[in-house]
């Protein structure tokens, strides 16, 4: 073929490209995880000043609790912040873990992606062995200072070791110096981290105090001082000494597998065959589903694992789609549950002096792709909560707090999706963030939580998660409802009584004065006119420090009344006090307590006290108050009792004289193990 002008040759050009492929291909190159993450450092949540820094102390915590954790150890973290000129920041946190061995403290703060959790099938706040040796690395970019590691393993004759710390990114590999043993006074065991970093310290919803607050929340059974820059103290106390449920790692399910899972999985696995492989390698499977699912797929059972093809793989797929297996085992989840939700929420927001805490709701266990979850809500009202704002809303995933990207989180929008008119709260055009004095605390516990980034600050908005957090808010709002009713209605009606009560008894000793007649008793008509059972709760503190529940059941109707009254407490607040009044029928496992009174006179009132002492007394609220065997719409002060509670409605108990007897409450103190 002819050439002219600049026109060239097929030959030419094939001639004039392999040497500049060969460059090409010269230039190719392996490029180190570290050396990604370096250059994409915001994809690990490292993309602002403010950002990078709290991120590094979230880092550090969270490894500190997950330690504590799996070895029993309630938590003691202490953060210390120290700021210098130029933006630079020195940040020290300690823990009393069960520390790391000399050997393992390289590459557990030096190297990306090493890390014991990523491919365990359980809960736990780090998994990917990114956050630390991020934390490390973007420090030392910023500042070209090295991170000092301390640890010590328990043990009489352990020694503590130290030492400076940074990494190539090239390599991915720690660089170590000053590496030398010593001894650390006063401290049997634990990690401590010191590193230089620059950020930017700021206050507010985003901030570090903000984070430590909420993480005290959530994590009721920690202990957290924090000395912020300005060298100001704050101590987030224990609320609790109960260890969290510890998670137990399970195997995979066969629900969402792909077909690369599969193949991969039966490259690697001991079983000698197909059968054994499907029925031994996964959860929730039995003999019946693999013969199920092998006669479906035409896969025969005695087949080695290896020689599985893509199309077996395919079929088999397909097949599972079809069958209803059970879901994952939940022994992998380790959820804060109802009671300790409410413990870690007063111990915290005390000082705000909330008017309400909701009932705290765990929903039943879900999956997404073969990884179970649980949601768990909880709902603070009234106070000191500011009002003339938006509700606060606290997004914990694997109890850890998420302070960023709350727009794209599925939280946020299962939030705003839901009308909150219904429940009592302002929200304009019944969509979008209410408002009020309210804080919602929505935590959801996953063996994987899909967030939108590698930066871990937001759920990926799915159907099955948002479905299940509106569940879990609508039945937490519901008790909302419920109280802000009976606040308005009690309102009311005790303005009608004080209004009834004032005039009527004026009017009577008026006209007795003016027909020199002996003052009517109006008692029982005030009765009449109101026709309602008032219980007033009150709580107030003795003299041994111990929490006093008083309720006064007060019949202001014009005919006897019977009722039951129930409450529920922490069984092992209670003490003997519970079981010497009259009127106390029954106890439950789970501390829901009834009270039967029965033919109260009209016009007369009847007293419930008992004490709560210990750490947990402080969870039970004197407004957590329910009748049975009366018409609840007649009743002021407390709610009808709930139907799960297994209690037949209008069911009025003989009280039985010998509650009363010592034997019997030194039975029932035994019983409920508090002598």
């Amino acid at each position: 073929m002819s050439t002219s002008g600049n026109t060239q040759t097929m030959s030419e050009l094939e001639e004039y490209n392999v040497p500049t492929a060969r460059k090409l291909v010269a230039k190719q190159q392996e490029i180190s995880v570290a050396e990604f993450f370096e250059k994409n450092k915001h994809i690990l949540g490292f993309g602002s000043k403010s950002k990078s820094l709290l991120m590094g102390v979230k880092e550090a915590v969270d490894n500190s609790l997950d330690a504590c954790e799996e070895a029993r150890i309630l938590p003691d973290i202490n953060v210390k912040i120290l700021r210098f000129p130029d933006d630079e920041y020195k940040i020290f946190i300690e823990d009393n873990g069960p520390g790391i061995s000399h050997e393992m403290i390289p590459n557990v703060f030096g190297r990306l992606l090493f890390g014991s959790r990523f491919h365990s099938l359980r809960q736990s706040r780090g998994q990917q062995g990114i956050g630390i040796s991020a934390t490390i690395m973007y420090g030392f970019n910023t500042t070209g200072k090295p991170a000092h590691i301390r640890s010590k393993i328990k043990g009489k004759n352990e020694t503590a070791w130290e030492m400076d710390l940074s990494i190539n990114i090239k390599t991915n590999r720690p660089i170590t110096s000053n590496d030398r043993s010593f001894i650390w006074k006063n401290k049997t065991h634990g990690t401590s981290i010191e590193y230089t970093t620059r950020g930017r310290y700021i206050t507010g919803k985003q901030s570090i105090f903000e984070y430590l607050k909420n993480t005290a929340i959530v994590n009721p059974h920690v202990r957290i001082v924090f000395v912020d820059p300005d060298e100001k103290m704050y101590v987030f106390e224990r609320a609790t000494n109960t260890m969290p449920i510890k998670s137990k790692e399970i195997k995979p399910h066969l629900s969402g597998m792909e077909i690369g899972d599969i193949l991969r999985l039966a490259q690697n696995t001991p079983q000698r065959n197909v059968k054994t492989f499907l029925l031994n390698d996964f959860s929730s499977v039995t003999s019946r589903l693999v013969k199920e699912i092998l006669h479906k797929s035409n896969v025969l059972e005695d087949k080695k694992p290896f020689e599985i093809t893509y199309d077996d793989a395919k079929n088999i797929i397909k097949v599972i789609e079809t069958c209803k297996i059970s879901p994952p085992p939940v022994s992998c989840l380790s959820p804060i549950g109802d009671v300790l939700i409410k413990r870690g929420l007063m111990n915290v927001l005390e000082g705000m002096r909330p008017e309400y805490y909701a009932p705290p709701v765990t929903r039943s266990p879900k999956s997404i792709g073969g990884n179970p979850f649980i949601v768990e809500v909880g709902i603070v009202y009234g106070g000191d909560i500011p009002s003339d704002g938006p509700v606060t809303i606290l997004r914990i995933a694997n109890r850890v707090p998420l302070l960023f990207q709350s727009g794209a989180c599925a939280i946020t929008k299962a939030i705003a999706d839901i009308d909150w008119r219904r429940y009592g709260l302002e929200q304009r055009g019944g969509k979008g963030i209410p408002y009020g004095p309210a804080i919602f605390l929505v935590h959801i516990a996953s063996t994987k939580v899909p967030f939108t980034s590698e930066g871990k600050e937001a759920v990926a908005d799915l159907p099955e998660i948002s479905r299940e957090v509106q569940s879990a808010l609508k039945f937490c709002a519901r008790s909302l409802r419920s109280h802000l009713n009976k606040a308005d209605k009690k309102e009311k009606t005790y303005t009608k009584f004080k209004i009834v009560r004032e005039i009527l008894p004026n009017i009577a000793r008026k006209l007795a004065n003016l027909l020199d007649r002996p003052i009517p008793d109006l008692s029982e008509t005030i009765s009449k006119i109101m026709n309602v059972v008032w219980i007033e709760s009150s709580t107030k503190t003795n003299s041994k420090k111990n929490k006093v529940i008083t309720y006064s059941v007060y019949n202001y109707t014009d005919t006897e009344k019977s009722l039951c009254v129930h409450t529920k407490v922490p069984k092992n607040s209670v003490n003997s006090t519970l079981f010497t009044s009259p009127h106390f029928t029954e106890m439950s496992e789970d501390g829901k307590i009834t009270w039967a009174i029965r033919n109260i006179p009209p016009t007369k009132c009847v007293e419930i006290s008992f004490e709560l002492d210990g750490k947990m007394a402080s969870v039970s609220s004197d407004n957590d108050v329910y009748v049975s065997g009366i018409n609840s719409l007649m009743v002021i002060g407390a709610e009808q009792l709930p139907g799960d509670w297994n209690i037949k409605e209008a069911q009025i108990i003989e009280v039985n004289s010998s509650f009363s007897s010592h034997a019997t409450i030194q039975r029932q103190v035994e019983y409920f193990g508090n002598e």
